[in-house]
């Protein structure tokens, strides 16, 4: 099997009770999203932009009048690309449902089966809630915009207005009900098998006749819906893979191998790209690749994360990553973190990361796509090749008192790691590499001396991080402004020092980092962002940076780290614990590691959403698995100019695995586990 289904990407069994740590899963139909929620029937979350409906919960199922969720029973869900299955046993009765974001519409369905004791009449009842709205501006907060709404009954249906008017949802059921206030209801008699169904329909538009229309065509046949569904996605996982289809302006390669844990890891971080495409009319700019979902964010597309899968979208999706480039550098991206797709506008304000990132954006569009010719395409004032200099320069402007840049304060780094501020080692380190990629662009435009510069600051600058390097114990200091030393045992510093400049340490030093990430970050299934030995340990509870858990781009960028600093099997050993975390869906924007909480279906368990972790269900920087098995555990290298080498490590896991099809500009190659064939 080397191209993937729907099925075939399908979570294991997850058992949740009510308000456990869990985080319910969450849907796409490429228009936008919607999430499932506790008991078996109830959605939340459904946002079809321009219309929102917040993150308010409705559908949520009474059995008899006693709602659902009170029986304290568990609730047993897999979720799939297409599709959320869940069940429960409730009074002796079985429920399945199957959800499902309709194609093409803004709509979400979900269809009932009950099963019991042939004959018995069962009165089934849904707890409905609207809080539709269209937002006059961006979406520039993490929740979407919704205002309270005023339920009315039409033509049997639920439908839900603002005092705005400016959106409207209906909600309905397919066999005959009843609405009293804000609840639905209908009594199913099971049939001689025991056996009875209903499906509920979810609409959101900008009017009752819009909404009508699609809610019309859903209602119709909710088992077709929900297969168009399947077939939809399977489509689209095809597409990935297949260079001749209109799905996607390139493709990925496609991996050939036995070892279930490195096909797992790989689809993993291809699913997690592709479930964030957004075909959706109201974006300004075509095409976009939202961040997190289906709770926080939803039209926006943050520069950091988008970067983390740069090498994936270079090879997938490269036409929509240029135009994201371009329109990034058109705001300054020193002036905000990201852009929200309904306006075009910038959302927020600087993070540190930003210059590294679109240094490597624009890299891995040249060097994947061949499109050299862009680095001379001007952007506002300069073309983009002078851009890329700008930022592998822009250091220079934030340096204070001492020889390396000071990147601010709390927020514009990892927002809840107080001692991880001002002079870091990452990205200090990143612009040596920035430096050297800028370099390149430089020999390539003819200026040789301007390439030597770059060289030579390059060299001295990460003399100057050296500086920053506790002695012997494999981790970094922060500089404070006064010059004061700070250690932090934080894995950023590993991951980028370890994948930038990994020649520019000793022997001894490498040795150093790879013990101390085993000793202090690793765990069997996942990683800890920050060691649990830091002081700053207590800070904070937030898994995606600190001790309890990680971001899931760090255990990827982890990995590469190894490679580079002569840990690789490290990484090789490690993958079977890793891959057991792919069995909940695509990777969380957190997942704890095994001490903070028990793992869910052998991995570690995504981080929940509620205050204090405040954690969505999945976030793109998954694109790092893709860059991980490409770059680290198959060795492929590729320069600015296009030339492909390649060093693989995957004979330890399978002597006869082999990419086929990798797009390098107009040439496509294989790698083996001996190298480029």
């Amino acid at each position: 099997m080397t191209i993937p289904r729907s099925a075939d990407l399908a979570s294991d069994v997850l058992v949740h009770t009510y308000d456990d740590m869990f985080n319910p899963p969450g849907l796409t139909n490429f228009l936008g999203t919607a999430q499932v929620d506790h008991d078996v029937v109830a959605i939340r979350s459904v946002n079809f932009p321009p219309y929102s409906h917040g993150d308010t919960i409705t559908g949520q199922l009474y059995v008899d009048g006693r709602l659902a969720r009170s029986y304290g029973g568990t609730v047993e869900v897999v979720w799939r690309p297409d599709c959320v299955v869940r069940s429960t046993t409730v009074d002796g009765l079985d429920l399945r449902t199957t959800t499902a974001c309709a194609p093409g519409r803004p709509a979400v369905v979900v269809q009932l089966e009950v099963s019991g004791l042939p004959g018995r009449s069962v009165r089934l009842g849904l707890a409905l809630a609207s809080t539709a709205t269209r937002s006059p501006t961006g979406w520039l907060r993490p929740e979407p915009p919704s205002e309270p709404n005023t339920l009315q009954v039409v033509d049997n249906r639920v439908v839900g207005t603002g005092e705005s008017g400016s959106a409207v949802s209906v909600q309905g059921l397919d066999v005959p009900s009843t609405v009293d206030r804000a609840m639905l209801e209908a009594t199913v008699v099971l049939d001689e098998s025991g056996r009875g169904r209903l499906s509920y329909v979810h609409v959101l538009a900008g009017t009752l006749e819009e909404a009508t229309e699609h809610f019309d065509v859903c209602v119709a046949d909710v088992p077709s819906v929900i297969a168009v569904a399947e077939s939809m996605w399977d489509v689209a996982l095809a597409d990935a893979f297949d260079p001749h289809s209109d799905g996607f302006s390139g493709s990925l390669p496609v991996l050939e191998t036995s070892n279930e844990a490195l096909r797992k890891l790989y689809w993993w971080g291809v699913l997690g790209v592709i479930w964030f495409r957004r075909d959706n009319p109201a974006s300004v700019i075509g095409r976009t690749y939202d961040t997190l979902m289906p709770r926080y964010w939803q039209t926006t597309t943050f520069i950091w994360d988008y970067s983390l899968s740069s090498l994936t979208h270079a090879l997938l999706d490269p036409e929509p990553m240029r135009k994201h480039i371009e329109h990034w550098i058109d705001l300054d991206t020193h002036k905000h973190f990201g852009t929200e797709w309904l306006t075009g506008g910038p959302v927020g304000y600087w993070y540190s990361v930003n210059d590294f990132a679109m240094t490597r954006l624009v890299r891995d569009y040249v060097r994947f796509t061949g499109d050299t010719a862009f680095l001379d395409v001007s952007v506002g004032p300069k073309p983009v090749g002078e851009h890329v200099h700008d930022w592998a320069t822009a250091w220079r402007g934030l340096r204070g008192e001492h020889a390396l840049a000071d990147y601010g304060g709390i927020d514009n780094l990892l927002e809840c790691v107080s001692s991880y501020v001002h002079e870091v080692a990452s990205f200090n380190a990143a612009n040596v590499w920035c430096m050297r990629v800028a370099a390149e662009i430089a020999d390539r435009s003819g200026d040789a001396d301007r390439a030597a510069l770059l060289r030579k600051e390059a060299s001295a600058q990460a003399g100057h991080v050296n500086e920053l390097y506790v002695e012997g114990k494999g981790f970094w200091h922060a500089r404070q402004p006064d010059g004061t030393l700070v250690p932090v045992r934080h894995c950023y510093d590993f991951n980028i020092v370890g994948t930038t400049i990994p020649d520019d340490l000793s022997e001894s030093q490498r040795a150093e980092m790879v013990s101390f990430f085993q000793r202090e970050l690793q765990t069997p299934t996942w990683m800890r962002a920050l060691s649990p030995y830091d002081a700053d340990a207590a800070f904070s509870v937030r898994p995606d940076h600190q001790w309890n858990g990680a971001y899931p781009a760090w255990p990827a960028d982890a990995g590469r780290a190894l490679f580079a600093l002569g840990g690789g099997d490290v990484l090789l050993d490690w993958l079977p614990g890793l891959a057991k975390s792919a069995n909940q869906g695509p990777c969380g924007q957190a997942h704890f590691v095994e001490e903070a909480q028990p793992p869910m279906a052998g991995g570690a368990r995504k981080s929940p959403p509620q205050f204090p972790y405040l954690i969505d269900w999945s976030c793109s920087s998954s694109g790092a698995w893709v860059s991980l098995v490409l770059e680290g555990v198959f060795g492929i290298e590729v320069a600015l100019d296009g030339t492909v080498t390649a060093s693989p490590q995957v004979a330890a896991l399978d002597p006869n695995a082999r990419l086929t099809g990798l797009r390098v500009g107009s040439k496509t190659y294989d790698v083996t586990a001996d190298g480029l064939v």
